[in-house]
């Protein structure tokens, strides 16, 4: 194919979120929550989507190239590279990758990280170009529909409630700093240590597809004690991003409770497939998403190169 690669332009939302669906269909996304990650991204992000194009318009792969907007080192970044079938081969993820390295590094980055498919042929790619294998991560799906696996809400203990996360719209900064407090020691390889209340904001609140009321908060005593981050798409779709609970309530199957909660009414509201995905190390939450009747649907493994050896 004749290659340009490209920055993001405003109709190509479109054509993205379909090539994303059409190979990683345990993805969540719509066309205007992808155009809201290109052009409101925090600044310390440095957020780049770049394209590949044929001769006569059609895209072909893309990939997505950024800081981490939630961590204390501004050195650490993540590209997410999709390219068709078709394309695969021709040097269209080659350039891809190529442009996405060469603007991080520009932008003082000095590590990346990308996730990869698993199967041989993504394994040789991402070897090829100087990543070595890190942690998986295990994609899970459940059926919504009505009769479908998911179990009855669990029985809450005393003193706790489960609340949409809108009923916090007026005092945000105290749902931030509640994230912050939860997700401490999540596994991964990125500490989630560090992240502003504007770039909270920006990247989880204000996202089109981050789902106020499906995302759901447990509150002990009258306090946040576990939250739920959910995102939901136009095609009966869920997300679950991530849940978390505080340290000090851990072990009371606050989790269980909050995502149980959040599905039916998921399933009550008419969406009819639910997506999440975890840490190969987190068998806690493994267990968790099992339980809910959740039935792994993918696998995919992270890549990590440093930037400092690049040529």
């Amino acid at each position: 194919m004749t290659l340009i690669i490209r920055d993001y332009r405003d109709g190509d939302a479109e054509a993205v979120v379909a090539l994303l669906y059409a190979n990683a269909p345990y993805r969540v996304m719509t066309p205007r929550g992808l155009h809201a990650q290109v052009v409101g991204s925090p600044a310390r992000q440095h957020y780049r989507l770049l394209v590949a194009e044929d001769g006569q318009g059609r895209i072909g792969g893309f990939v997505r190239a950024a800081i981490f907007a939630d961590t204390s080192d501004p050195g650490l970044s993540f590209t997410s590279l999709v390219v068709a079938p078709g394309d695969r081969g021709a040097g269209v993820g080659s350039a891809l990758l190529a442009a996405a390295e060469e603007h991080l590094a520009a932008v003082g980055a000095h590590t990346v990280y990308s996730w990869a498919f698993d199967d041989p042929a993504a394994h040789g790619f991402a070897a090829g170009h100087g990543y070595r294998r890190g942690r998986s991560a295990t994609y899970l799906r459940l059926d919504l529909a009505p009769g479908g696996p998911l179990p009855e809400r669990a029985d809450l203990p005393s003193g706790v409630q489960l609340l949409p996360a809108g009923h916090w719209a007026d005092d945000l900064p105290e749902l931030h700093e509640a994230d912050q407090e939860c997700f401490v020691g999540e596994p991964g390889d990125v500490t989630p240590d560090a992240i502003s209340f504007q770039d909270w904001r920006a990247t989880i609140w204000d996202r089109p597809d981050f789902d106020q009321q499906l995302s759901t908060v447990a509150v002990v005593d009258g306090a946040i004690a576990g939250l739920l981050l959910a995102e939901t798409d136009d095609r009966g779709r869920y997300w679950s991003s991530g849940t978390a609970v505080h340290p000090a309530h851990r072990g009371r199957g606050l989790a269980r409770a909050a995502k149980a909660h959040s599905l039916h009414l998921a399933r009550d509201r008419g969406l009819r497939e639910a997506y999440t995905s975890n840490d190969g190390g987190n068998a806690p939450m493994l267990a968790v998403n099992r339980w809910l009747g959740y039935e792994p649907c993918a696998t995919e493994w992270r890549y990590i190169r440093d930037l400092t050896d690049r040529a």
